[in-house]
């Protein structure tokens, strides 16, 4: 009953974008903080970005940085992930999640409950 349904991933030319949604049912994303991850192949489950649950701070990797952006509408139950000038080693499949009670690291993904079944992004010429 508690879900996550990620959408929008696809394949992209290198400098493209895309936005990622992550829908919830079940449970109300207004209180929990949200984050995404991505594992590309043979690669380990790293944190993208999060979004905090009371005042909306935002986390990113290093790595996406001033590329991706995190943002929350609370009335459509979704976060999204807006990707911007995309590179080939983005290439991963993205999940969503959403938080425990307790985050200790933003990006760390045992801090998060609930998990989505992920979406494919590809960036490839």
């Amino acid at each position: 009953q508690v879900q996550l349904v990620e959408s929008g991933g696809g394949l992209v030319q290198p400098g493209g974008s895309l936005r990622l949604s992550c829908a919830a049912s079940g449970f109300t994303l207004d209180y929990y903080g949200v984050g995404w991850f991505r594992q590309g192949p043979g690669t380990e489950r790293e944190g993208v970005s999060s979004i905090s649950s009371s005042d909306s701070n935002t986390y990113y990797a290093d790595s996406v940085k001033g590329r991706f952006t995190i943002s929350r509408d609370n009335a459509k139950n979704t976060v999204y992930l807006q990707m911007n000038s995309l590179k080939p080693e983005d290439t991963a499949v993205y999940y969503c999640a959403a938080a425990g009670e307790i985050v200790t690291d933003w990006l760390d993904y045992h801090d998060y409950d609930y998990w989505g079944r992920g979406t494919q992004v590809t960036v490839s010429s």
